[in-house]
C-alpha cells in the first residue's frame, strides 16, 4: 500500500484496501501450504517407517532422502523450509514497513531498513549457534514459535477494535458481522494461548 500509487478519494481508498487484503492472503495462504505440505511429508515418512525418534528439523533434512529413496529430497524440504522463511520475512517486512511509515511517520531509506531489519532478525540467531551449537537452534526455533504465539494477542484485539472505529475507518468499518467474527477469533487465538500455558505449567 505505500509503494503503490492509489487516488485520495473513496474508490482509491476502496481499491488499495483490496489489493491489501489480496497481498495479505496470497502470502499467508503460500506459507500455510508450504508449512502443511512440510509437515505432512514429513510426519507420514517418518511414522510410516517407524522412525518416532526423529524431534528435530536437522533430523528430518538427514534422513528424507533415504526414506523415500528419491534423490533430492532432502534438498527440496529445505528449500521448501527456506521459502517458508522468506515468505514470513517478506510478510513481517511489509507490516512494518506501513506500520513504521503509515502510522510512526518514521521514514527510512530502503537499504538502512534492510540493514536493521535483517540485522536485528539475524543476530540473535548468530549468537545462539555459536554459544550452543545446532541443538541451540532448535530450541531457538521452538521459543520463537512460542513467543510469536503468545504476542499473536497483542496485535489481533487491537487491530480489531480500531479497525471497528468508524471515527478512525469512516465508511471503511468493519461490517457488524465481521466485527463480531474478528473479536470470535481474537478471543479464540488467546484462550488457546492460554490453555497451552496452564498445559505447560503442569508439566
Amino acid at each position: 500500500m505505500q509503494t503503490r500509487r492509489y487516488d485520495e478519494t473513496s474508490a482509491g481508498k476502496r481499491e488499495a484496501i483490496r489489493f491489501a487484503i489480496l497481498d495479505s492472503t496470497v502470502a499467508l495462504m503460500m506459507a500455510l501450504f508450504i508449512n502443511g505440505a512440510i509437515l505432512v511429508v514429513a510426519a507420514a515418512v517418518f511414522f510410516r517407517t517407524g522412525h518416532h525418534e526423529v524431534a528435530e528439523i536437522q533430523d528430518a533434512y538427514k534422513l528424507l532422502t533415504p526414506l523415500l529413496g528419491v534423490g533430492g529430497a532432502s534438498t527440496v524440504f529445505a528449500l521448501a523450509l527456506l521459502a517458508s522463511g522468506q515468505n514470513s520475512t517478506l510478510t513481517g517486512t511489509l507490516a512494518g514497513q506501513i506500520t513504521m511509515e503509515g502510522f510512526l511517520d518514521i521514514r527510512l531509506r530502503p537499504w538502512l531498513r534492510r540493514l536493521i531489519t535483517r540485522s536485528l532478525a539475524i543476530t540473535p540467531a548468530i549468537i545462539v549457534v555459536f554459544l550452543y551449537g545446532q541443538s541451540g537452534t532448535a530450541k531457538l526455533i521452538i521459543l520463537s514459535q512460542v513467543v510469536l504465539s503468545m504476542q499473536l494477542s497483542f496485535a489481533v484485539f487491537p487491530l480489531v477494535r480500531f479497525t471497528s472505529e468508524k471515527a478512525k475507518m469512516g465508511e471503511f468499518v468493519n461490517a457488524r458481522w465481521l466485527k463480531w467474527l474478528a473479536y470470535g477469533v481474537a478471543y479464540l487465538i488467546a484462550g488457546l494461548n492460554v490453555w497451552l500455558l496452564i498445559q505447560i505449567f503442569r508439566g
